[in-house]
């Protein structure tokens, strides 16, 4: 399910500009049956600053160790449970559970395993520039 609006192009402007509205369910989206997809959900809006994503892992899934070196993370749990691992294998894992609200500042190293009833967050950070041709450095 991603957000869209009446056009389904993303846009949703009134003749006053951009207009708030709710754009999901997330804990609908994170109840619904699993599916081997781990985004159930991403922002789509045209003009946005923001990327948003609700991830959702079944039981046992993992997300490998890695470091976002340009941009600080917001991830709030939604349902299920599972744990945060740090920079180091020796680290001990933190647990999360619904309403655990992390930040992952850029450069951190990061790692997130489900529980054994899954776990779905979501992510918000930033809006990533788009790739643009230009001459090398």
């Amino acid at each position: 399910m991603t957000s869209a609006g009446p056009q389904g192009d993303g846009a949703d402007e009134g003749p006053d500009g951009p207009t708030a509205r709710i754009l999901c369910d997330t804990a609908a989206l994170a109840d619904a049956a699993p599916t081997e997809a781990a985004i159930a959900w991403k922002l789509t809006e045209s003009g946005r600053q923001l990327d948003a994503n609700l991830v959702r892992l079944t039981p046992g899934r993992h997300v490998a160790p890695h470091a976002e070196p340009d941009l600080d993370v917001l991830l709030l749990v939604v349902s299920g449970y599972g744990s945060l691992g740090g920079r180091h294998v020796d680290d001990e894992p933190q647990p999360l559970s619904p309403g655990a609200l992390v930040w992952l500042p850029h450069g951190s190293t990061r790692s997130i395993a489900a529980g054994d009833d899954g776990l779905a967050y979501l992510t918000v950070h930033r809006r990533r520039p788009g790739m643009q041709i230009g001459r090398p450095r």
